[in-house]
């Protein structure tokens, strides 16, 4: 073959490829306009709405058992309820001894995913109560179809994520969700604030309301305050693209690889211009993620985000499931990580120093927070 022809081969080739995509993108946006338009408005009640509470001293949280508290660990013997079809991976609910239900999750996401509630909710946002259990044992786990490859036929399973599914909890997901571009928060620094943990993590599937097509990882959760008040709290729902490469495709992204997430820490920030903060990070909404990020913002969450211990980060790494080496090379990397954040600008960084910084002390004791 002329080497001419050749080259017009590939020419077409990524050329249609393009297309291609193009094309199927623009058929998820459709999907998803007419999902959201035929679901119509959210069904709220809550006259109130927030995205960050304030974690109080996290240096004394309980990174271990995280949101859920020593309390909330699943207790054995569980009892199979049903299984889900939906989903990236085979998920079952399950009733356990205490009379809870939790969805059980396994494959490739369950450590990222267990360790990033962690870090988000001693943040101070909202995150579901999730566990890692090592094994344990599912009575009455018949017929099942995914999960086939996850549960033996005696029941027995090995390394789950156990997330609480709470039925006093009203949940909105996917056309009923939030956007990263539509939401109460837009322009606030608790909402950018979320968005540098989504990188710090490498968290590079966000996909949100826009994309429920192909499945929203954001949710609105309207939680009970009093008989009459109602709070909606918007979260992640799905963190399971941490703890890996970050990237804006299949093949130069990952999840829970310490040697790539080691590898990409030296360009997590990667400058300051005209105040605003520069990151190498990229992703599924990489413009939403990374652009807009005052010096303000990041020293605000380094105020909280700073006091999380070395300590406290290699138990949450252990307790989801990271073996000592794993746990080593996460630690060394997040901290390498949190302190460019806390130089994005030298001379505003002074406060952040201690464990408490004086910017944390006054967004604790400021009535209004914006």
């Amino acid at each position: 073959m002329h080497p001419s022809t050749a080259i017009l081969y590939i020419a077409v080739a990524i050329v249609g490829t393009v297309v291609t995509i193009a094309c199927v993108r623009v058929i998820w946006l459709a999907v998803g306009a007419y999902r959201i338009n035929r679901a119509g408005p959210r069904p709220l009640f809550a006259s109130r709405h927030a995205i960050w509470r304030d974690p109080g001293d996290v240096a004394a949280l309980d990174l271990m058992n995280g949101p859920g508290g020593p309390s909330g660990v699943p207790r054995p013997p569980f009892q199979f309820m049903e299984e889900h079809t939906s989903g990236s991976q085979p998920c079952v609910s399950v009733r356990d001894a205490a009379g809870r239900r939790w969805r059980v999750k396994w494959g490739n996401e369950v450590r990222s995913e267990n360790f990033a509630v962690r870090v988000a909710w001693a943040c101070g946002y909202f995150a579901e109560t999730t566990y890692f259990v090592e094994q344990g044992e599912i009575a009455g786990s018949v017929n099942l179809q995914r999960a086939h490859t996850c549960i033996n036929e005696h029941g027995r399973f090995r390394e789950a994520r156990f997330e609480l599914d709470d039925p006093n909890v009203r949940k909105l997901f996917e056309e009923h969700s939030w956007a990263w571009n539509d939401n109460p928060f837009v322009g606030t620094r608790q909402l950018h604030g979320l968005k540098i943990v989504v990188m710090l993590l490498s968290n590079w599937d966000t996909k949100d309301r826009r994309d429920v097509a192909r499945g929203s990882n954001t949710a609105i959760f309207e939680q009970r305050l009093s008989r009459w008040r109602r709070e909606a709290r918007y979260l992640i729902t799905d963190w399971g693209g941490s703890m890996g490469r970050w990237g804006g495709n299949i093949v130069t992204r990952g999840r829970w690889d310490p040697p790539g997430f080691a590898a990409q820490t030296p360009q997590f920030v990667t400058g300051v211009e005209n105040g605003i903060v520069l990151f190498g990070y990229a992703g599924q909404r990489t413009a939403d993620m990374a652009s807009g990020i005052r010096v303000e913002d990041a020293l605000w969450l380094c105020g909280y985000l700073g006091q999380i211990t070395d300590e406290q980060i290699h138990t949450a790494l252990i307790a989801s499931g990271a073996s000592d080496e794993e746990a080593a090379s996460f630690t060394v990397s997040l901290r390498d990580r949190i302190s460019q954040l806390e130089r994005v600008n030298v001379s505003r960084a002074t406060p952040l120093q201690g464990s408490t910084s004086r910017l944390a002390m006054q967004e604790r004791n400021s009535p209004a927070r914006r």
